[in-house]
């Protein structure tokens, strides 16, 4: 819950509406929206509790890809002040989970890569599609 938090702060910090979901929305843990609620966004946020080179992702990653519906991948660092965030659009997340099998489970995952170091930071995201940023 950590991350979530983290996120739905900077959300609020940018000039956005910013809502958790309960617990039982499926692929969405804040509901995003800029301030003349012309555009709304569905954001997921994976949170590693140190710095990490994956995320383990829900069983529906690979179909899940809407342009209002937003990854947060986020790493937390040893320095309690110092966090890692990559703002991800699922389109994106969905054609790079990898899926991982074995006898007893399967895991859904994003790795860090080039293609993914674009999106760290990405906060502009959320402007580019009508949020205000500060």
């Amino acid at each position: 819950m950590r991350g979530v938090f983290l996120v739905a702060a900077e959300l609020v910090g940018r000039g956005l509406t910013v809502s958790l979901t309960s617990r039982n929305a499926k692929g969405a843990d804040l509901l995003v929206t800029d301030q003349s609620c012309n555009r709304a966004y569905s954001v997921e946020v994976k949170t590693n509790g140190t710095r990490a080179n994956f995320w383990l992702l829900s069983r529906g990653a690979q179909e899940l890809a809407s342009p209002s519906h937003v990854y947060v991948l986020v790493n937390l660092l040893q320095d309690l002040n110092a966090v890692e965030y990559y703002v991800v659009p699922s389109g994106f997340v969905a054609q790079n989970v990898k899926v991982e099998r074995s006898a007893k489970a399967t895991w859904y995952s994003i790795a860090k890569s080039p293609q993914l170091e674009r999106f760290k930071n990405g906060w502009d995201y959320f402007g580019e599609h009508g949020g205000k940023t500060t």
